[in-house]
């Protein structure tokens, strides 16, 4: 499978991709967004696969989106909605996925990055990294399906907040909103997304997909509606 600026390999019943732009801090590219959907593919195809993780080279998670790949795209309406299309079509991919999704997170995790962290299911955070959406910093909004999934997660109160402000959350803040599951001491990430990925490898990939289908589909439903779901 050839990947430019992702890095995948298998084992074990655990799937590893790796953002792998760290001279400019995994920003999200055109690039990065087909390589991501190859790994999708992957994941989907390879039944021995009972989870994913998704982490980062270099000193950050994810910057956001490239800022040279948008000065490029955004004179041309068609190039730019291609773009984002592209984007909402392989997030919704990555966390439609039949297995569960953890990220770990170094460094920061910003607008783009913040957004991505949303599609996993598990995130294990640094306890130095940052999580944050400077949209407002800039006069801009969040485009990569923020305004929807951070409201969903941690409520429309918080999430007006944080995309209002254009602030940060540092790791306690993150846990404690909701944004994460798990913080770990500073250089940890790694170890301890490994160690979870090995033991969702241990459980069926049928039933823990089942079980995120059910959780994420649910959200939309009324209760009677989501509990009819469970019994199909």
């Amino acid at each position: 499978m050839p990947l430019t600026t992702v890095t995948y390999a298998a084992d074990g019943g655990v799937a590893r991709a790796v953002l792998n732009r760290p001279e400019a801090l995994n920003a999200i590219s055109p690039a990065l967004l087909e390589d991501l959907d190859r790994v999708c593919e992957a994941v989907e195809a390879d039944r021995a696969v009972r989870v994913l993780t998704l982490t980062a080279a270099g000193r950050a998670f994810c910057a956001g989106a490239d800022l040279k790949a948008v000065r490029e795209l955004v004179p041309d309406p068609v190039k730019w909605s291609g773009f984002m299309r592209l984007w909402h079509r392989v997030f919704n991919r990555v966390e439609a996925l039949p297995v569960p999704v953890i990220a770990g997170v170094q460094g920061l995790a910003l607008a783009g990055g913040l957004e991505l962290t949303l599609v996993a299911d598990l995130v294990v955070m640094d306890t130095g990294a940052k999580l944050g959406d400077q949209h407002a910093n800039f006069g801009l909004i969040a485009g990569g399906g923020g305004s929807q999934r951070l409201p969903r997660l941690i409520g429309a109160r918080r999430a007006k907040e944080l995309m209002l402000l254009g602030g940060w959350l540092d790791a306690e803040q993150a846990l404690a909103w909701g944004l994460v599951n798990r913080v770990v001491p500073a250089g940890g990430v790694g170890a301890a997304v490994e160690e979870l990925a090995r033991e969702l490898a241990g459980k069926s990939r049928g039933a823990s997909g089942t079980a995120k289908r059910l959780v994420d589909q649910g959200l939309d439903l009324t209760l009677a509606d989501g509990l009819e779901l469970e019994l199909r």
